[in-house]
């Protein structure tokens, strides 16, 4: 399998494949390259309806240019914590950054939550958000909003009056039960279709169907989620519920 950056004529291919609507693992196995090298390419240069292999490639150029030049005096990068390296580091983040962006946040949500996720104290405030992304305060602030109204990121003021913005474990159950309401909504909303469109009409039928399987999804969710977090804060060692036990038809 070929290693190092892709090349121009790769990103052509992935350019080409993108408007023939390949998936990504289709294009990556035509480049004999890994999915998660294309997935990142494509989301970090534009995602899938702007990707240019020209602009991608000087793009990527000016990257290399600018971690190869020499920094200017003062300028120096903080030294890692824990002896992580700095250049992985980077590439990771990029990569964390593309994942999420995959699954449908925007670029900026995407790397401030990458930001938040790979900080040793899983909080940082607006400011330090801002010089860390090297992006305006502005930026952040609606970056922010929309990770809060996810249940993604929590608010806090810290001594300083300062709000800080919080990632932890809490959060990813919160999401969870936060998605499986907004299912639960729409449950509700396909349910009173039944009636207005009449119960035995196709359309009512299948907007049943619809309800009665957001229904079982988000019951299903709920309880994965509860079983989780019960895991997740356990002490070591101390007995973990069982999920693999037959949930009763009647409880």
């Amino acid at each position: 399998m070929p290693g190092g950056r892709l090349t121009h004529q790769e990103r052509q291919q992935i350019a080409l494949g993108l408007a023939d609507s390949l998936p990504y693992a289709e294009i990556a196995r035509r480049l004999d390259r890994p999915t998660s090298t294309v997935t990142r390419e494509v989301m970090r240069n534009g995602g899938p309806t702007a990707y240019r292999a020209d602009l991608a490639h000087r793009a990527t150029e000016r990257r290399a240019h600018r971690r190869k030049s020499p920094a200017a005096p003062g300028s120096e990068s903080a030294p890692q914590s824990h002896g992580r390296d700095a250049e992985a580091m980077a590439e990771y983040e990029e990569t964390f950054a593309a994942v999420l962006m995959a699954s449908g946040l925007t670029k900026m949500s995407a790397r401030v939550l990458t930001c938040l996720f790979t900080t040793d104290a899983g909080s940082l405030t607006a400011s330090r958000l801002a010089q860390r992304l090297q992006v305006s305060p502005a930026s952040v602030s609606k970056a922010i909003a929309f990770l809060e109204s996810q249940s993604l990121v929590r608010r806090e003021r810290d001594e300083g009056r300062r709000d800080r913005y919080v990632v932890d474990d809490e959060l990813f159950y919160q999401a969870t039960i936060a998605s499986a309401r907004a299912n639960d909504k729409l449950v509700e909303t396909a349910r009173r279709g039944v009636a207005v469109l009449g119960p035995h009409t196709p359309a009512a039928a299948r907007l049943e169907n619809i309800a009665r399987f957001l229904d079982f999804i988000s019951e299903s969710v709920t309880r994965a989620a509860e079983q989780a977090r019960e895991v997740l804060h356990a002490r070591p060692g101390a007995p973990t519920p069982d999920t693999t036990r037959p949930t009763p038809d009647h409880e």
